[in-house]
């Protein structure tokens, strides 16, 4: 048996207390499986790319990831390199000697596999029919039938323990897949999930409890310079605005400065992702902002891929007819200065009335008259395939944004990821979300909602629910996560259309906001952002190690788990600034109140609550600097 000493570790809000024997580096070997390392399908390849720096600090070289070989993604994504590890390159040799046909070469070493997702789920069933010497984990981000049944616009979550498993997964003709994921949960020492809210599933849905809620986060880059992400919004808000001034060229009516710009974003799963209820709430926003004359104007974008031919064409047009009208302007203002400049070396005042003579006038009338337009602005960026039956075109028609000139809310849907080589909107994803205002993904279905999260840590505020996992894990951290610019809609406990007014009070309370309120909002929000760094939530795959290797080897690992801890020392309060009433941070009627926002902004200081915030988190382990072939020990990374 190996020797170590036994500490107790406590950890954050929701992880179990645990004891653990430390172990010389040589003596493990980890290893995760999944469809999705180097190759992007969803959000679990963010999971593992994101993860892997910190784990890799952890492990060193006995670390390693197992995905599909594609040669595309090899080529961009891998770096070719021989195994530090002499067991892993033994086992490679006789691999690539043997066509796949390994024998065992572990050499003594304990090994721990995570099988991410059922298309893993093979390999952990075989090696437990085998009886590998393995300690396994299986993690499920979403359960298959879970998803299918959402998106059939099932009251799924009111009626988890009503359903007819075998029956639905067969008429879904998803049987067999079922069959692997469930064999795979109950074959695994640790079973693991995401969310709080995705345990609950999977225990009604693959008949196990997990044992271990592993949430999912991000590298989080802090800049040095307190507002420097400030910075970054206004500069890439101004790259938006010239999109929507080509867009919207011949009825740009409205105010850029008081132009909201709101975005949804990810698979097109038109109810699981929340767009039917977005766009409920979005013609309910048009009908309070006409009726309260208010002079904002929000444009919103649908970022959700799609079947298209091409570009359309008068999209095209737009971003030319704005160009055009660019080279012109800058063309004019150089003939202008030049004509400026030698009038005062002259040490004349310019007769403003001759400075531009006529072939000048001419080709500003010509410029004005190419932005005459007999049609409205199109609601969408592309062509699309099927156009008569596309559920946000066909709402769109039903609820009749067409972005017209009395509309204050302006719609456009872009069926396909960002690229900043595209001749439309030149932008990468996270160019465009720090360009924006507001996110909003008011998912019904969400195991954990990478959208958001990502939201938070650019600090761009942002929509979710109580049936994301991003949203519970809020309110479990938050004491008032809409004052920190965290909207939480209450999708579970009530009905469809009172859900969406509570959507709609939320995005017309944000349009009442000042600029220095919502200046005051991101920067709350920016500092959310240490909740979801891997350096913090790295903790609960630890804790999931620990606890495999208990099981697979009792007889020399041992790892006892007490109840969880409380959330105290790990949640931020309301912030001080904050008037008292729930009115100051929730608008519950179109009408707000400006005494108080006047009240929160005398109140507010920054600094003052900055510190604070940071005094109400603990501070992450220290990885450290990992030679190769070595790792830190286990229990040292106490809190």
């Amino acid at each position: 048996m190996l020797r170590g000493r036994s500490l107790s570790v406590t950890s954050l809000s929701g992880l179990p207390q645990w004891e653990v024997e430390e172990l010389p580096v040589e003596d493990l070997l980890l290893f995760e499986v999944a469809w999705e390392v180097t190759n992007k399908v969803g959000g679990i390849y963010t999971v593992i790319q994101t993860k892997a720096r910190t784990t890799a600090d952890e492990w060193g070289d006995n670390y390693f990831l197992i995905g599909p070989y594609f040669e595309q993604n090899m080529k961009t994504q891998v770096e070719k390199c021989e195994p530090a590890n002499d067991a892993v390159r033994r086992a490679v040799d006789i691999m690539n000697k043997h066509g796949c046909q390994v024998t065992d070469h572990a050499d003594g070493k304990h090994v721990i596999t995570q099988f991410h997702e059922w298309q893993a789920g093979t390999g952990l069933i075989l090696s437990r029919a085998r009886k590998l010497p393995i300690a396994t984990i299986f993690t499920t981000h979403a359960t298959l039938l879970g998803r299918y049944l959402c998106a059939a616009n099932i009251d799924f979550y009111n009626h988890l323990d009503e359903f007819d498993i075998d029956k639905e997964a067969g008429e879904r003709q998803i049987y067999h897949r079922y069959c692997m994921e469930r064999a795979s949960v109950h074959c695994a020492h640790v079973f693991t999930t995401v969310s709080e809210i995705t345990a609950i599933e999977a225990e009604h849905m693959l008949k196990r409890k997990p044992d271990v809620v592993t949430p999912n986060g991000l590298n989080v880059k802090k800049f040095s310079a307190m507002h420097e992400f400030q910075n970054l919004h206004a500069m890439y808000k101004a790259r938006i605005q010239e999109f929507v001034r080509g867009h919207f060229y011949g009825h740009l009516d409205f105010d850029l400065e008081k132009t909201l710009f709101f975005f949804i974003a990810g698979r097109y799963e038109f109810s699981n992702k929340g767009a039917d209820i977005f766009l409920e709430s979005l013609s309910r926003l048009n009908f309070l902002l006409r009726m309260h004359k208010s002079d904002v104007t929000v444009v919103v974008f649908f970022i959700m891929p799609a079947k298209t031919n091409n570009f359309n064409v008068e999209t095209l047009k737009g971003q030319a007819v704005r160009k055009q009208l660019w080279d012109i302007a800058h063309s004019v203002k150089e003939k202008f200065g030049k004509k400026l400049y030698d009038a005062l070396l002259r040490g004349e005042i310019p007769d403003m009335n001759n400075i531009l003579d006529r072939d000048d006038l001419t080709i500003m009338k010509r410029a004005i008259f190419s932005t005459q337009r007999q049609s409205l602005p199109p609601v969408t960026t592309h062509n699309m395939m099927d156009d008569s039956t596309d559920p946000i075109l066909s709402t769109i028609r039903r609820i009749g944004l067409f972005n017209s000139r009395t509309d204050r809310v302006k719609v456009i849907l872009h069926p396909e990821f960002l690229s900043s080589t595209s001749p439309l909107l030149p932008m990468d994803y996270e160019e465009f979300v720090r360009g924006c205002h507001l996110g909003v993904f008011p998912s019904y279905y969400e195991p954990w909602g990478y959208t958001p999260a990502e939201c938070t840590v650019m600090g761009i505020p942002s929509v979710t629910t109580n049936l994301s996992g991003f949203g519970c894990f809020m309110q479990e951290h938050v004491a008032d996560p809409t004052a920190y610019g965290i909207y939480i809609v209450d999708r579970r406990f009530r009905s469809p259309d009172d859900s969406c007014n509570q959507l709609t009070k939320f995005l017309y309370g944000f349009c009442k906001q000042s600029r220095r309120q919502r200046i005051i909002q991101r920067n709350r929000t920016e500092r959310l952002s240490d909740l979801l760094d891997w350096r913090y939530l790295g903790r609960y795959y630890q804790h999931a190690r620990h606890l495999t290797l208990s099981r697979a080897f009792p007889d020399k690992f041992h790892a006892e788990s007490t109840s969880p801890p409380t959330t105290e020392g790990f949640k931020y309060p309301r912030p001080s600034s904050v008037p008292p009433s729930p009115t100051g941070s929730q608008v519950s009627s179109p009408q707000s109140s400006d005494v108080e926002d006047e009240d929160e902004d005398e109140r507010y200081n920054e600094e003052e609550e900055a510190e604070r915030d940071r005094l109400n988190i603990k501070s992450p382990f220290s990885l450290g600097h990992v030679p190769h072939g070595k790792k830190k020990l286990h229990g040292e990374y106490k809190n």
